[in-house]
């Protein structure tokens, strides 16, 4: 499967679409209706409201939109990974190794604001790496700075993403305050539709608007199986560390600049995943990208292809025993 999807041809795009099929078909067999939680914002509540209009609660309906979502998302980061160039030769292994990740615990496959955050902070990421040789780069970054704030909106802990934000633009751009301000603007500029919409319903109050952030830890693992699931998304994190490290010489600055931003991305995704602790592990999703790409690494660069084929088999046969066995 490895030496498959090594290889970037169109067929391998069906593919991945029924490998992903294949290792959330439980998503079918188990649909959950999305539950609000208290870190969940206004935009967020006001999409899932109108969804519940549509699909009147039916769960399988939630099922299908999260299982196109995550689709979307794995091309998507193929895409732009191999756009890019951040692996040395155009590949779908950022996509088979982000829908692997997405399928380790059955929280990261159900509808909920971290899945939606995903799609928008791909795109978020992609902006930012081409931030290095932009000439013009302020309607870019007040473009990133908008689709940060958007991503708070949905989930109040994604607020820690202002931080890759600005940490952001130190890894990519020399400083200038004014690219940071143009930033924090953009950020700013969705709140200011949300200011308008709770004057005008008579629900302005300083408590609707400051969000209440705590810090905490997050819950041990409620069983072996989700022991099992951060071990192997662990594992190939580091053995893709190693090969990252071990080939950064070779990488061009660019490149070298798009690994720091995801070492960045999964250390903000930490932060947000520490705010607010909820009961379930649907906010862990928005580790998933970051690891995805440090997982592709660690298929990509062995030579032989015994060592990664295991790895990916012991981890397919994890996926299938925990969702249609247990």
């Amino acid at each position: 499967m490895i030496g498959i999807f090594r290889q970037k041809t169109p067929t391998n795009a069906l593919l991945l679409v029924f490998y992903a099929f294949v290792l959330k078909f439980p998503l079918f067999l188990h649909p959950v209706v999305p539950v609000l939680h208290p870190e969940d914002n206004y935009l967020y509540k006001i999409i899932l409201n109108g969804l519940d209009t549509i699909f009147r609660g039916v769960p399988v309906f939630y099922s299908v939109l999260a299982f196109v979502l995550l689709i979307v998302q794995a091309t998507l980061f193929d895409r732009i990974f191999n756009h890019n160039k951040v692996l040395p030769k155009p590949n779908f292994l950022p996509g088979m190794s982000y829908i692997l990740i997405t399928s380790l615990l059955p929280d990261w496959g159900h509808f909920s604001a971290p899945l939606l955050i995903n799609t928008i902070m791909i795109w978020v990421w992609y902006r930012m790496m081409e931030l290095y040789n932009s000439h013009r780069p302020g309607t870019a970054i007040f473009g990133i700075g908008i689709w940060t704030g958007i991503v708070s909106l949905l989930y109040i802990p994604a607020m820690a993403f202002l931080l890759l934000v600005l940490m952001g633009l130190l890894a990519m751009r020399p400083f200038r305050i004014r690219e940071w301000f143009v930033g924090l603007l953009g950020f700013t500029f969705p709140y200011y539709f949300l200011f308008i919409y709770l004057y005008l319903s008579g629900h302005w109050s300083w408590s609707n608007i400051i969000p209440k952030i705590v810090f905490t830890v997050p819950a041990r693992p409620s069983s072996i199986w989700v022991t099992l699931g951060i071990v192997w998304l662990i594992v190939p994190f580091m053995v893709g560390g190693y090969f990252v490290q071990k080939n950064l010489s070779k990488f061009l600055i660019q490149i070298r600049k798009s690994w720091s931003l995801l070492l960045l991305f999964l250390l903000v995704a930490v932060l947000v995943i520490l705010i607010n602790r909820v009961n379930s592990y649907e906010n862990w999703v928005i580790m998933a990208v970051p690891f995805a790409a440090f997982h592709a690494a660690a298929y990509y660069y062995p030579t032989k292809t015994l060592g990664p084929n295991i790895l990916h088999w012991m981890i397919v046969a994890y996926i299938v025993a925990m969702n249609y066995f247990i």
